[in-house]
């Protein structure tokens, strides 16, 4: 097997019903600054957008579901706040095999995504029910900006 690399956290997920008030809110508290405009991603059924707090190396992702049948749906009946855990990784399929053997589960298969200029991503979970997104890196320098 393949050196997957080393995780590392690349953004926290929160979701919530208005991207633009929460992002308000938190820039506004918390001094974040926005790194994208609201991103439109079809495969995932979600708008998201970045932001980051001056000297961080993580993001903050504020994700809000594209219509009814979106992903995300769910987890706003639930009132919003922390959806997930990202890392960026290495190869996708090393990391994943490195996961499962820990004992999570694949929920969605690698795919591009927008938000990521094409970079795969996919979902796992384990037992706790925070959902965990891997990224790939393109090489170790890859630091995954965010943005189209």
């Amino acid at each position: 097997m393949s050196d997957p690399g080393p995780l590392r956290l690349h953004h926290v997920g929160y979701s919530t019903k208005a991207i633009d008030v929460t992002a308000a809110l938190y820039v506004a508290r918390y001094g974040y600054t926005l790194i994208t405009e609201i991103i439109h991603d079809p495969l995932q059924t979600a708008f998201v957008q970045f932001a980051r707090l001056d000297g961080d190396s993580s993001y903050l992702e504020f994700v809000a579901p594209d219509g009814p049948g979106s992903k995300l749906t769910a987890a706003l009946k639930r009132g919003g706040g922390l959806n997930h855990l990202c890392y960026s990784c290495g190869r996708l399929e090393d990391a994943i095999a490195e996961l499962e053997a820990t004992g999570m589960k694949l929920v969605s298969e690698p795919k591009p995504a927008v938000a990521f200029a094409g970079r795969r991503i996919c979902w796992l979970v384990g037992e706790d029910p925070l959902g965990i997104e891997l990224v790939e890196r393109r090489d170790d320098r890859d630091l995954c900006v965010p943005g189209l």
